[in-house]
């Protein structure tokens, strides 16, 4: 749990995880940021999500774990970079399961005051459909405080695609 001064928590130990995608810098972004300003430790995971390559039929699974271990070492690579650049030290994990339950142990591992990971704000239809989020699943799944960092997607992402689709009919 995060020591508390005048000014409210503070942050020894942050982890952030990605999963490689679009939004990944944003949810970097934010937790650099947290870092620095709070001279906090980084910790970077990625997940190498079993459902995800346990169901790929065309190339196989052990052929799509083996795609998704080189991205998350590259996602972690970035992280490290990332936070070189701010004079900042990041310690950096690529694991193996289910992102749900993943992702809470390693904090638990590193024992991190602040998880951060991201959301792609899944619609209430895309829930049902099972397409059901990992942030929410990790909020539930941890007593650390989690920042919830909202990278798109869900309706907002429909919005402005429908915008932006109306803009170009217009010219």
């Amino acid at each position: 749990m995060p020591r508390y001064a005048e000014e409210g928590p503070m942050y020894d130990r942050v982890l952030v995880a990605i999963d490689g995608d679009e939004g990944s810098e944003t949810v970097l972004d934010h937790a650099l940021t947290i870092a620095e300003n709070h001279g906090a430790e980084i910790y970077a995971l990625y997940v190498v999500d079993r459902r995800v390559y346990a169901s790929a039929f065309d190339e196989g699974p052990s052929s799509r774990k083996d795609e998704l271990r080189e991205e998350g070492e590259d996602a972690v690579g970035t992280v490290k970079a990332r936070a070189a650049e701010r004079g900042l030290d990041a310690t950096t994990a690529v694991r193996d399961g289910d992102p749900t339950k993943v992702v809470p142990a390693y904090a638990d591992e590193v024992d991190a005051d602040l998880l951060v990971v991201g959301s792609h704000g899944k619609t209430p239809r895309e829930k049902v459909q099972g397409l059901g989020s990992v942030s929410e699943a990790v909020v539930k799944s941890t007593d650390r405080a989690v920042l919830v960092v909202g990278v798109g997607s869900g309706r907002g992402a429909d919005r402005d695609a429908g915008e932006e689709a109306d803009e170009e009919a217009d010219e």
